[in-house]
């Protein structure tokens, strides 16, 4: 979270227990992982928040240097993956599953890309004002477009799935990412993942409403064999 060491850790723990609180509706394993999801991003933004505390502190070099690769690799080469393969685990449609399968490989190469970045290549967090921007020596040419697959492996999987409420989440999750790239466009890693964490509501709402959907099926099954 982009604002304070408080904001990032008290955001984290927030968004940490609606994770727990969406763990505990899932009602079938292919629910597992996208119910995950804000316990992934409560995780994310302790991380951030341990950077905000040793970024100034020159004795803390190696926490500093875990708590920067944890969020980079987090954000960049596990979300990339985890959106398309979470929605793709619980979709029904053969043919939803193909198109999900393309988007899930889009993402899969992309993570590759951003493990080989961190891997070959230095980052330089930086405290500037109310933000953490993550200076790096990636290569320039290719920033724009591995910008646009991220979004493209990220994004639309939410539209094509059948699931209820998902296409709410992509639609909020496009916004926050205009919203990001107009105003705080050089913060956009920091400053995104907070907007998304946000989303981590939405999530326990799409988890919460299939229980809830599964219990009246279930309700309604029972009064059926009741009735025979």
């Amino acid at each position: 979270m982009c604002f304070s060491a408080e904001a990032s850790f008290a955001g984290g723990i927030i968004i940490s227990a609606i994770g727990v609180a969406t763990i505990r509706k899932v009602h079938k394993p292919s629910q597992i992982l996208f119910a995950s999801i804000p316990l992934f991003f409560g995780f994310q933004q302790i991380m951030e928040g341990l950077l905000w505390v040793t970024l100034p502190l020159t004795d803390y070099e190696s926490m500093r240097h875990l708590a920067t690769y944890t969020f980079l690799v987090m954000a960049q080469v596990i979300w990339p993956v985890l959106i398309p393969l979470s929605v793709l685990f619980m979709e029904k449609s053969e043919k939803k599953k193909k198109i999900l399968i393309a988007f899930l490989f889009t993402g899969a190469s992309l993570s590759i890309y951003y493990s080989i970045c961190l891997l070959s290549f230095n980052v330089y967090p930086q405290i500037q004002g109310f933000h953490i921007f993550y200076d790096n020596d990636f290569p320039d040419s290719l920033r724009i477009v591995s910008f646009i697959i991220y979004l493209i492996a990220t994004i639309p999987p939410l539209f094509v799935s059948s699931i209820k409420r998902t296409h709410l989440m992509g639609i909020l999750m496009t916004f926050s990412c205009v919203v990001t790239g107009i105003f705080f466009t050089q913060f956009l890693l920091s400053v995104w993942c907070f907007f998304a964490a946000l989303i981590s509501g939405v999530v326990y709402w799409i988890v919460s409403d299939s229980h809830v959907i599964f219990k009246l099926e279930k309700l309604k099954l029972l009064r059926i064999h009741i009735g025979d």
